[in-house]
């Protein structure tokens, strides 16, 4: 693998004579060209069900979306920022030094972010995003006490009263709601700054992964990654849904958890610890992210050492206990969510499941993107080409989609919720050849810019 981030020779890279490279690049187009087949045949039968009044329940199959072509304040800077770390992303990568390079990552990404947000304007692609009646902001005037909020909470998930909690506030833990309750008792009210806020811790997450990666294998692989990172189609949901955030917040646990592994002595439990308090708050932001267990396993496997899990496990410990002290029991939510999740006036009850359980992978598609299919092709053809740490996380992260897809619970709306694990399926990327690299990366900021500006987006 480091020969062929360095551009020497490898299996997995340049061939033995020029005659077989066709091969190579066939392979990943026809993986490209399958995986856009899936979503092409998603997005035919789901048109087919809604004509014949199936409540598909979506205005353009598999996406939550609606056909608008459009552009925007942020059409013009989405269009440079693609083109300017596409075609100088992976030199600054492999040249700027580390902290730096960090640095230039976050900027970059949070201002593709923000730009695919704003090819809708700024009202309509932050300030409202978050501002709806079903949305976490509309608990806030009914949240006077937070003691109470959360003693409360679980009695108030199931049902349809004027008590009941709305929609997403129903469908997450507290912490999700408390987020943005403490933001406006902070005196940054709104949607704005809520919109605001969302994206920019959003965009951490590629600095996150990164970090991750430059500690469970090398830098080269890190450096390699960040570009992929920062161009991420799925940055459309990132920029404004509170999944987006919620990503974030997992792989800045998953990080701290990983910089501990690799560390002895304080150090190393004190990264474990505080990684082990973020996991333990990300499951109060997303009952699903109780599946992104699977990736400090994985950290554990890949760096052979138990006492990180452990030391984690006493982190996320601890915030369980104390929301537990404070009135909410984790579990007796979930069991509260599951319930409303069928009710008549519930979407999870009407969507067929027979038609999401594959057409959910379809959104996943749009959210990865071409490059990362043509890149989980080579892991699955040739694994042992693959660092183990990269394996390992991307092994975790498709597990967690594929038991979230059978479980029934994820019909539709995955381009936000699955978020937090496809953000650790994007480093397999790097196993393409560096010199197809540029095209690889314009083609996921075209998918990217195509969806933003062909679809209204609802988030």
């Amino acid at each position: 693998m480091t020969s062929l981030l360095r551009g020497r020779p490898g299996p997995a890279d340049e061939p033995a004579s020029p005659a077989r490279r066709p091969l190579r690049l066939r392979g990943d187009l026809v993986a490209v060209v399958v995986a856009a087949l899936l979503v092409t045949a998603s997005s035919v039968v789901g048109w087919r069900l809604i004509e014949a009044g199936v409540p598909v329940l979506v205005g353009w199959p598999p996406l939550l979306a609606s056909w608008l072509p459009h552009v925007g304040p942020g059409t013009v800077p989405a269009v440079l920022v693609a083109l300017l770390v596409a075609l100088g992303g992976p030199a600054v990568a492999r040249r700027l030094r580390w902290g730096p390079l960090l640095v230039v990552a976050y900027a970059a990404s949070l201002a593709w972010t923000f730009a695919l947000a704003t090819i809708d304007g700024w009202y309509v692609g932050v300030a409202e995003r978050l501002a709806t009646p079903s949305e976490y902001l509309a608990e806030i005037p009914r949240t006077p006490d937070i003691a109470v909020f959360l003693q409360t909470f679980a009695d108030r998930i199931a049902g349809q009263t004027p008590d009941s909690l709305v929609t997403h506030s129903a469908g997450h833990p507290p912490g999700a709601t408390l987020v943005y309750v403490l933001l406006d008792r902070l005196g940054f009210p709104g949607g704005e700054y809520a919109g605001a806020l969302t994206a920019t811790v959003g965009a951490s997450a590629v600095v996150a992964v990164g970090l991750t990666l430059a500690a469970l294998t090398d830098r080269d692989v890190a450096r390699t990654y960040l570009p992929f990172g920062v161009l991420f189609p799925g940055a459309v949901w990132v920029g404004v849904s509170a999944d987006g955030m919620f990503a974030a917040v997992l792989a800045w646990g998953v990080a701290l958890l990983a910089l501990g592994a690799v560390r002895r002595g304080v150090g190393g439990v004190a990264f474990c610890l505080g990684g082990g308090l973020v996991l333990g708050l990300s499951l109060f932001l997303s009952y699903g992210l109780v599946l992104a267990g699977l990736l400090p396993i994985a950290v554990a496997l890949v760096t052979r050492r138990v006492v990180p899990l452990l030391v984690g496990g006493v982190g996320a410990g601890a915030v369980v206990a104390a929301f537990a002290a404070a009135g909410f029991w984790w579990y007796e939510g979930y069991e509260q969510v599951t319930v409303r999740y069928y009710e008549p006036f519930e979407y999870g009850l009407l969507r067929p499941y027979e038609y999401w359980v594959w057409a959910d992978l379809a959104a996943v598609v749009l959210v990865l993107g071409p490059a990362v299919v043509a890149g989980l092709r080579r892991a699955v053809w040739r694994p042992r080409a693959v660092p183990l740490a990269m394996l390992a996380l991307a092994g975790a992260a498709l597990t967690a989609i594929l038991v979230a897809d059978v479980s029934g619970l994820s019909k539709s709306e995955v381009e936000r919720i699955w978020l937090p694990f496809a953000l650790w399926i994007v480093p397999l990327a790097v196993l393409l050849p560096r010199p197809a690299a540029r095209w690889w990366l314009l083609a996921q900021a075209a998918l990217a810019l195509a969806v933003n500006s062909l679809l209204a987006t609802v988030w």
